[in-house]
């Protein structure tokens, strides 16, 4: 999901970076791609946070509402990407009948891997 980050710039200071969608969550750089990429890292940890606490974020405001929202005239609307969710793993114990694991450890591209990957892997993946 992507949402816009406004970048501007006082005189005599970094470039700052705001969230339309997230008030109070805000970074600067020295440099503009210094304050791109502080963007991208804070609004992870701040959705992160979010997830924590069990509240999802926002549906991302449009870059029309944020080109008319007055407190975002001064600035670069530009979008930053939250990073994709990593599946949590769990951990399992598995019965199986013996003669079915021997036939899983057979298998001759199953040969010196682990069971779990035979569960668990994607197809076109060991």
């Amino acid at each position: 999901m992507d949402y816009i980050a406004v970048i501007h710039k006082d005189a005599d200071s970094d470039w700052g970076v705001s969230f339309p969608d997230f008030p109070g969550c805000v970074t600067a750089g020295e440099t503009l791609e210094e304050a791109r990429r502080m963007a991208a890292e804070v609004l992870a940890l701040h959705v992160r946070g979010l997830a924590e606490d069990g509240l999802s974020p926002p549906r991302p405001m449009s870059l029309d509402a944020v080109a008319r929202h007055p407190d975002f005239a001064d600035g670069v609307a530009v979008l930053v990407s939250l990073p994709e969710a990593r599946p949590k793993n769990v951990r399992v114990n598995v019965m199986l009948p013996q003669a079915d694991l021997e036939a899983i450890d057979a298998r001759p591209e199953r040969k010196g891997s682990a069971v779990p990957r035979f569960c668990c892997g994607r197809p076109g993946r060991p």
